[in-house]
C-alpha cells in the first residue's frame, strides 16, 4: 500500500453564511460575544449539523470577528472537528500566520460556549491568542455525558502564565441550556471507545 497524499477539506455547515450576514462584523462587549457564540452552538443543534457547541476568535480590542466555527465531529465525521480547533485554524488562515499573538497583528481572544476539553486546551497556548472566555464549564459538559479528556485541574492559571487570560461563566446558563437541549433531543454523545 502506498500512501496517498491529499487536502484535508472541512466544510462548515451552509447556514453559518446566512448567520454572519446577518451579524455584525464587530461586536465589543464580552458578553455580546458570548451570546453571538452561544446563538451558533444553538443553530448547531437545531440545524442537526453537529455537537453543542460553537467558538469564534475577535480582535481584542476592536471586537473585529476573524472567525466562527460550530463543533462538527459527528458530522464531519473526524475527533479533531471541535469548534475551538475549526476557529483557530480559519482564524490563522484569514490573518495569515499560525501565530495570533505575533507583535505586528492585533491582540486576539478565543471565545467559546464551553470550557476547552484536553485538546483544545493544549493548543490554546500554540495559538497565540491573549485571552480565553468560556461559556459553560467542563462539569457542565461532563454532566451530559462528554468525555473531556484529562485536563490539568488548574488550567486558567497554566494559560496565565503564558501570558492568556482567562475569563470563565460568562453568560454560563445560557451556554448549559445549548447543552441540555442537545441532550434533550438526543443528541450523540461521543467520546473514545463508545460502546455500539
Amino acid at each position: 500500500m502506498t500512501f496517498q497524499p491529499s487536502i484535508l477539506e472541512i466544510q462548515l455547515p451552509d447556514w453559518i453564511d446566512t448567520f454572519l450576514r446577518e451579524r455584525p462584523g464587530y461586536i465589543s462587549p464580552v458578553e455580546d460575544r458570548m451570546s453571538f457564540v452561544i446563538e451558533a452552538a444553538q443553530l448547531n443543534v437545531f440545524k442537526g449539523t453537529g455537537g453543542p457547541f460553537a467558538a469564534a476568535v475577535f480582535e481584542t480590542e476592536s471586537g473585529k470577528l476573524v472567525s466562527l466555527a460550530v463543533n462538527l465531529v459527528t458530522s464531519g465525521g473526524l475527533s479533531i472537528l471541535h469548534a475551538e480547533m475549526l476557529a483557530l485554524a480559519l482564524a490563522q488562515r484569514k490573518v495569515g500566520t499560525y501565530d495570533l499573538g505575533r507583535y505586528d497583528v492585533p491582540g486576539h481572544d478565543l471565545v467559546a460556549s464551553a470550557e476547552p476539553c484536553a485538546m483544545c486546551l493544549g493548543a490554546i497556548p500554540w495559538s497565540g491568542v491573549r485571552r480565553v472566555i468560556v461559556g459553560a464549564s467542563d462539569s457542565d459538559v461532563r454532566a451530559i455525558g462528554f468525555d473531556e479528556g484529562p485536563k490539568i485541574k488548574d488550567w486558567k492559571s497554566e494559560l496565565e502564565k503564558r501570558g492568556i487570560a482567562t475569563i470563565c461563566d460568562v453568560r454560563r446558563e445560557a451556554a448549559v441550556q445549548v447543552l441540555l437541549n442537545y441532550s434533550l433531543q438526543g443528541g450523540k454523545i461521543y467520546n473514545s471507545r463508545e460502546s455500539g
